[in-house]
């Protein structure tokens, strides 16, 4: 079992770091359930991941506060408008448009009304 847990957790870390250049999925919850699934599976990645210099922070500003620092909100925000004014370029139709804005709106509320870490 514990082979499932560490592949569950490594899936994850690869969704994350997809998520940190794809606004549309996002990047903290993965993180979150890597560590979940590494607490179950391996000490050793589970404590690479919680002293990784990047993803550690996040992990530890969500348990303890709820929080996102606002680096990473501007950085969300920053990508997000990249994204839609790609798509705005590419000429999508404004159904896709619509659902985009209203998806990425959205994720916009969920991290601007999160604490600052």
């Amino acid at each position: 079992m514990h082979y499932v847990w560490a592949t569950l957790g490594l899936i994850c870390i690869a969704l994350a770091m997809i998520g940190v250049v794809l606004p549309l999925l996002p990047t903290v919850p993965f993180l979150l359930l890597a560590a979940f699934f590494f607490a179950r599976s391996s000490s050793r990645l589970h404590t690479w991941l919680l002293s990784h210099r990047q993803f550690g922070p996040m992990i530890d500003d969500w348990n303890q506060s709820g929080s996102i620092r606002p680096t990473a909100k501007k950085a969300a925000t920053v990508s997000i408008a990249v994204v839609f004014g790609l798509t705005l370029m590419l000429g999508f139709s404004t159904r896709v448009l619509l659902i985009q804005a209203a998806a990425l709106s959205a994720v916009l509320t969920f991290i601007w009304t999160r604490p600052n870490g």
